[in-house]
């Protein structure tokens, strides 16, 4: 099992990320394995990064370019399984088959860079409940499942059955915990009604163990990313605490 940092929190709390080698060596540092995604603009860019990784012993899962198929291109290059599947607007003004028509046609043109494209379920967008993960999941049967367990916990689904009945269909696992914080605002206003946070800082009662324990019961052994989207606390010292948390529950 390998495990990575999904570092859009981090972004967030330094207002970008400025220096790659140092968002390496800081997470590194805390007993990380490498970064989610190798974000360039250009072409020799996305070289120069991809040399900054393997310097410093770190690894990428994924590319991200301005454009999908640029990303597909450099993901296929460097040897990658995975691309975000983006199929151009993706909110909940979409219709779903729509939406999925769109997603098979992505999924098809990744198929030609022999690699695959992963689903990230998020809340406030076009597949955000437990039911549309899984009519999608159903509509689209190439797709893979970038599972993101605290948007999915927090739009009221079942992660530990979802790990089980599509399990092989799993690419990459996004965790972090929930923070409720204004019970009283509807799903419609997420970011208001919650905050997304460190392992151990959420009220929710997300199970960490319970999914980590079907995680290796499906014979799961791909990488587990954690991401904090909110920071309270210096982002490397909250990210080794999750790594912690996520270690134990696999103990």
């Amino acid at each position: 099992m390998k495990f990575g940092v999904a570092d859009y929190g981090m972004n967030v709390w330094d207002g970008g990320r400025y220096c790659t080698e140092m968002r390496l060596e800081e997470i590194r540092s805390v007993g990380y394995d490498g970064l989610e995604r190798l974000t360039a603009v250009t072409e020799a860019e996305a070289v120069r990064r991809a040399a900054v990784f393997r310097r410093l012993g770190m690894e990428f899962l994924t590319c991200e370019a301005a454009d999908p198929e640029t990303g597909m291109v450099w993901t296929a290059a460097f040897g990658r399984e995975y691309v975000w599947l983006e199929p151009g607007e993706s909110s909940r003004n979409v219709p779903f088959d729509v939406f999925c028509r769109r997603a098979n046609k992505f999924v098809a043109a990744a198929a030609r860079y022999g690699i695959r494209a992963g689903l990230h379920n998020h809340l406030g967008l076009r597949v955000e409940s437990q039911r549309e993960l899984e009519d999608f999941l159903k509509a689209c049967p190439g797709a893979m499942l970038l599972l993101d367990v605290g948007h999915l916990h927090a739009a009221g689904g079942d992660c530990v059955e979802i790990i089980r009945k599509y399990g092989s269909r799993l690419c990459a696992v996004h965790f972090k915990d929930v923070e409720l914080t204004n019970p009283d605002i509807g799903l419609d206003r997420w970011y208001e009604r919650l905050r997304f946070c460190e392992l151990g800082g959420g009220n929710c009662g997300l199970d960490y163990g319970a999914m980590a324990r079907e995680l290796l019961r499906q014979g799961y052994d791909k990488w587990m990313l954690v991401e904090h989207d909110t920071h309270t606390d210096e982002p490397v010292r909250q990210l080794k605490a999750s790594l912690e948390v996520l270690k134990n529950a696999l103990a």
